[in-house]
């Protein structure tokens, strides 16, 4: 596969990029395009084109419409007469990349028709599919005809389509049989995952191990998404260029889809929007700190620990339990417990785990604890002014302070009835909220590693499964505050074609953990093997059973619990140096190698 040529120009005079996801936030491709945006214009800048669905309930704040040029409008009054209204403005990102967005509302009579193109071009039998395939078929459809008549518009001029994902495949195919008729017009496809491989992970299927003996179609049909499939995979078939966005997710594609990626193109991040190295370093010690809080009226009103003396760990993913290795995190967690109390460490770790779920509500222990907390925290700091005058007078005095000199008669005896008050019986909570599952698995994941809360317990485990918005009513951390005050995120994932959240946290200059199963994690593995300070952490779980890598993971997170602050220091810059190496900056070269390899074809 091509390196990177940070020299490159492209070839291409229009790009049009196609995505079920542009200025439209459902997942993760969102995310990718918007970040990367910037960059692209930097490339292609005036004849660049995002092509999205248009949903009326979805565009506000995401688009500015505006008029189009003519010959846009041109082909907008033709295909307004087949029932596909455009609408032509700018993505409100940065950058404001122009973007057309379809309404297919009026194109949906035509889904019978265009399912039975499909099967007779492409043999894709979606004859039982359902409207979360019909819709995306109908919209990259009106992109394929859209794309097809500018190119008619933009005579002899070097034109690349570039498709996301089967939602998207139906346009591809379009232009694929009539490519005869626009020689200048080349596609580019890239699929994020396979619907078959996501949907065999899903069911705990060990997909790399199970690759070689499997028969795609017959087991697409099996998990009823043979249609999602099969379009997939004539999409990647019929590509001028087919690529993927990591070295596992290839190894899956080329299997699954019958065709080996021509090249790779990384997921990114915009690295000038996350704060400097110092800024960091700043940032951590304030979110450190209001966590520190948290965990007083969290566990002290049961029994107390040295919180200086604490690490913090963390996950936050979606609720895959085994996809995200969840499960792979809370076994670790465990054996982690036995080992620090075998020591008779004293260190404390608290692990997070950031995972929304169904919740009924806060914990009311947890509500009463933080008011009465936030009470004596009011009252301390009313009287600060005259706990300093007394300490100041006893320096110069020099003499030791009694209690009784430093603090109020009145103000002992009034936080003493607050602090027993705020005296609990029994133990803390494994989670901040009333869960709407009885059986919750992570709950469940707990009980069965010991992970109990209990005073003797090295490793306490707090379940948050909301959103961190910055006004939950408990941390009121954002998701980036929250990542910024720990110390270690851990995400050694099962199946993971990419993996953002530890990028996210690498920028952040936290130290992370991943997997030789996450793409992330590959992409990097050249990168910190054999290093003393690698800043991200890869388990190995490729060919290896659950209970090597829980082993593998203990290691790991026992490991960093024994680094000194000087060590955790090296890790934050090396973890931070790393994230550089996947700036847009540096990794948009290869979607212009991309583009330019298939005008080549």
């Amino acid at each position: 596969m091509p390196n990177m040529n940070h020299e490159i120009k492209p070839q291409a005079d229009y790009l049009f990029e196609v995505s079920w996801e542009a200025a439209n936030k459902v997942g993760g491709i969102y995310t990718v395009l918007q970040t990367k945006a910037r960059r692209m214009l930097e490339y292609y800048s005036e004849n660049y084109f995002l092509i999205g669905p248009y949903f009326i309930d979805r565009v506000k704040g995401e688009f500015e419409e505006k008029a189009p040029p003519e010959e846009i409008k041109k082909v907008f009054d033709e295909l307004e007469k087949r029932g596909i209204r455009g609408h032509f403005g700018s993505w409100l990102i940065e950058g404001e990349p122009k973007i057309i967005l379809l309404d297919f509302v009026n194109f949906l009579k035509e889904t019978d028709q265009i399912k039975t193109e499909l099967w007779l071009d492409y043999k894709i039998d979606s004859l039982a599919a359902s409207s979360d395939f019909n819709e995306p078929v109908v919209f990259s459809k009106a992109a394929g005809m859209l794309i097809e008549k500018l190119a008619g518009e933009f005579k002899n001029k070097k034109i690349v389509a570039h498709f996301h994902e089967w939602l998207a495949g139906a346009g591809l195919l379009h232009l694929a049989k009539n490519r005869r008729n626009y020689p200048f017009l080349k596609t580019v496809f890239t699929t994020h995952a396979t619907v078959l491989g996501r949907s065999l992970a899903n069911l705990n299927a060990d997909i790399y191990a199970e690759l070689k003996n499997i028969a795609p179609d017959s087991e697409a049909a099996r998990l009823n998404v043979q249609a999602k499939h099969l379009l997939e995979k004539a999409a990647a078939k019929n590509a001028d260029i087919f690529t993927t966005i990591s070295e596992i997710t290839a190894i899956e594609a080329e299997k699954i889809l019958g065709r080996k990626p021509d090249i790779l193109l990384p997921n990114g991040l915009d690295m000038e929007k996350y704060p400097s190295f110092e800024d960091v370093s700043i940032k951590h010690r304030l979110q450190r700190d209001r966590i520190r809080e948290f965990i007083l009226y969290y566990f002290f009103p049961y029994y107390s620990f040295d919180v200086k003396n604490t690490l913090f760990y963390f996950t936050a993913a979606r609720y895959e339990f085994h996809n995200k290795g969840i499960d792979l995190f809370v076994r670790a967690l465990g054996a982690l417990n036995e080992k620090l109390k075998e020591e008779k460490s004293g260190k404390t770790i608290i692990a997070f785990f950031w995972i929304p779920s169904g919740i009924r509500g806060i914990k009311p222990e947890i509500l009463e604890n933080r008011e009465i907390f936030r009470d004596v925290k009011d009252e301390l700091m009313e009287a600060e002014g005259k706990i300093e005058e007394n300490i100041l007078y006893s320096l110069f005095e020099g003499h030791k302070l009694s209690e009784e000199e430093l603090f109020e008669k009145s103000f002992i005896v009034d936080m003493k009835k607050k602090l027993l008050k705020l005296r609990k019986k029994g133990l803390p909570s494994p989670s901040t909220h009333e869960l709407a599952d009885p059986n919750d698995a992570i709950l469940k994941s707990f009980e069965e590693n010991a992970l109990l809360n209990r005073e003797e317990d090295r490793v306490k485990v707090i379940f948050y499964p909301i959103y961190l918005t910055g006004n939950d009513g408990l941390l009121n951390l954002t998701y980036q505050e929250g990542l910024q005050g720990c110390h270690l995120g851990v995400f050694p994932s099962f199946y993971e074609p990419w993996g953002y959240t530890p990028l996210e946290t690498a920028a952040l200059g936290v130290a992370s953990v991943t997997s030789d199963l996450a793409g992330l994690g590959r992409f990097f593995m050249p990168d910190i093997e054999q290093k003393k300070y690698p800043g991200i952490f890869a388990v190995k779980r490729f060919g290896r059973s659950d209970d090597e890598a829980a082993r593998d993971l203990a290691g790991i997170l026992h490991s960093y619990s024994r680094l000194t602050r000087e060590e955790r220091i090296e890790n934050k810059i090396a973890t931070r140096k790393l994230a550089g190496r996947a700036d847009w900056k540096v990794l948009i070269t290869e979607y212009v190698s991309a583009h330019n390899l298939a005008l080549g074809k």
